[in-house]
């Protein structure tokens, strides 16, 4: 992760919420998320799907496990690596869409 760009604190979408230290630009890659192998789903399992088109799951271990869900995220995972989709001002807390399952929650 780069840790020059954000930080965790409460979050009033949900527990803990990842954070914009500073204006965060459009297309800037915000971290990687970090962590080892998963065999199951749990709660900061993040699944990607590998050059082969296999799912792989890791289990996050940096500060990007804290990112909450958001319908109208401003950030969004290449496999691993988190990008802003949109300029994301100081202070924001940084959000994603955590896919289908969770269409109808804000």
């Amino acid at each position: 992760m780069r840790p020059e760009y954000s930080y965790a604190d409460k979050s009033p979408i949900h527990g803990k919420g990842l954070f914009a230290k500073k204006q965060i630009r459009k297309g800037t890659r915000i971290g990687t998320y970090e962590g080892p192998r998963a065999k199951r789903d749990d709660t900061y399992v993040l699944w990607v799907q590998n050059d082969n088109g296999r799912w792989v799951g890791i289990d996050g271990k940096n500060d990007l496990r804290y990112l909450n869900h958001s319908s109208k995220p401003n950030a969004e995972f290449e496999a691993d690596e988190l990008y802003a989709i949109r300029t994301i001002r100081k202070d924001e807390e940084i959000t994603f869409d955590y896919g289908e399952e969770w269409a109808d929650v804000e």
